[in-house]
């Protein structure tokens, strides 16, 4: 049976806060949506989205974390293993709410589908067939007192419902484990990341995105995502060459409450 992550209900009453490109360049990451220009001038952008003359910390509810989560991801920096797409680093910064302060030794987690919109752990839930290990696009990685994660996989696919999006969880004090993966510590954060339409546009058209069978959702009328910015989890995209296969690189400040 199809499942998607089709609710838009917070989950309790925990909130993030995203903070404005200039909190972030004060730390050294950019923050702002990503353009939405022509798939030339998308592949070749180094500057992507608005920059903001002021700091501004904008509170936002934590987004669902969907049917397709699994306890305990690898503790890793590059997820990809052998899937085939176009190469995306994520950077994304832990800080505290009230100070905006970086938050070292955060574990950011991340899961997603891949490009035919399967996620590992419950392949064929999106009408493709493949070999199913239960991890691929699944991990995480402990902040640096810079309180920045960096992640490597592919570019998302998508399934059907939902646009394309990356799910994100931040924990606190857990145990790294001797099998590479993590226990305890306080779950503080739930959300998404979402990408800029236009840079969507390009990678879909490319293999194996373009094989997918299942029509694409997109951001404007997704469910979940509600056209809240970087308030939503809006990346702010980067391209790492001339041409959309070449990848991306996508930035993002997330403030929690460390307390929570």
């Amino acid at each position: 049976m199809l499942m998607t992550d089709l609710s838009s209900a917070p989950l309790g009453r925990r909130r993030v806060l995203l903070a404005g490109s200039a909190a972030a360049a004060a730390i050294g990451i950019g923050a702002g949506t990503a353009a939405t220009r022509p798939e030339s001038a998308a592949a070749a952008d180094t500057t992507t989205g608005p920059r903001d003359t002021a700091a501004i910390c904008t509170l936002t509810k934590e987004l669902t974390e969907g049917p397709y989560y699994l306890d305990h991801a690898l503790v890793r920096a590059n997820v990809a293993e052998d899937k085939k797409g176009v190469p995306l680093e994520l950077v994304l910064t832990v800080v505290d709410i009230a100070t905006c302060a970086p938050i070292d030794k955060a574990l950011v987690e991340i899961w997603y589908c891949d490009a035919l919109g399967e996620y590992s752990g419950f392949v064929g839930n999106n009408g493709h067939q493949e070999p199913d290990n239960g991890t691929f696009l699944r991990g995480g990685v402990l902040t640096g007192t810079d309180g920045v994660a960096k992640l490597t996989g592919i570019y998302p696919g998508w399934y059907r419902g939902r646009c394309i999006h990356v799910h994100l969880k931040v924990h606190t004090r857990v145990t790294l484990t001797p099998d590479g993966s993590f226990t305890g510590g306080n779950e503080i954060h739930t959300g998404q990341l979402f990408f800029d339409e236009k840079i969507t546009e390009a990678v879909a058209r490319l293999s194996p995105y373009s094989t997918n069978t299942v029509p694409r959702t997109p951001l404007s009328a997704d469910g979940i995502y509600g056209n809240g910015g970087t308030a939503a989890g809006l990346l702010a995209v980067t391209a790492l060459g001339s041409t959309p296969s070449a990848g991306y690189r996508g930035t993002l400040t997330v403030g929690v409450d460390p307390d929570a």
